[in-house]
């Protein structure tokens, strides 16, 4: 679940990605690197999200962590703000969800709307792309897939579009027939 201060990092980002006619792809991917540096270290993660350690300071070690990147080279000086600005805040526990947020807020003026689903077992190419047409079809819009998989479905797959969950797995086919029954 997206919280309301990742939804409003997300939109302030959006915002400055179009002013900018920067990729959107591009600055995610950007962000998505930058939480993987964060995310693998619970000392610069505490850190940056420390009031006893200066914003200044945040700002530097950020800075040089970027720079030691070889895949983040390039870093758009709008993402490197952004990333300023979540520091100073002390929000940076909570970028991943504001990138989440961010994509979500592209997809959606992109017209796409996204789709997790859940199998029992990996899906093949085939069932995959049937998938995405079938939802597609649902929704009314191009649907964007994420996949995963649990053993505990039995069979079948269970996709959440929104708010709205197609249940086909058995696990659900017997979880029904037991209210029926009950």
């Amino acid at each position: 679940m997206i919280s309301v201060v990742a939804a409003r990092y997300a939109k302030a980002l959006g915002d400055v990605v179009a002013a900018h006619s920067t990729d959107a792809s591009t600055v995610a991917a950007q962000l998505r690197a930058v939480n993987a540096i964060v995310v693998g270290s619970a000392e610069l993660r505490n850190a940056l999200a420390s009031p006893a350690v200066a914003p200044s300071k945040k700002r530097a070690v950020m800075s040089r962590l970027i720079d030691l990147q070889t895949d983040l080279k390039g870093i758009l000086p709008h993402v490197r703000n952004f990333l300023f600005v979540v520091i100073d805040h002390r929000r940076i526990t909570e970028l991943g969800s504001m990138i989440e947020a961010f994509e979500a807020l592209v997809d959606e003026k992109l017209g796409f709307v996204r789709a997790d689903v859940t199998s029992a077992h990996d899906l093949t190419a085939e069932q995959k792309s049937a998938l995405e047409s079938q939802l597609s079809r649902l929704a009314g819009k191009k649907a964007k897939l994420r996949f995963a998989t649990d053993p505990a479905l039995v069979a079948g797959v269970v996709a959440r579009v929104g708010s709205t969950v197609y249940d086909g797995s058995v696990r659900g086919q017997l979880e029904r027939l037991q209210v029926k029954l009950s």
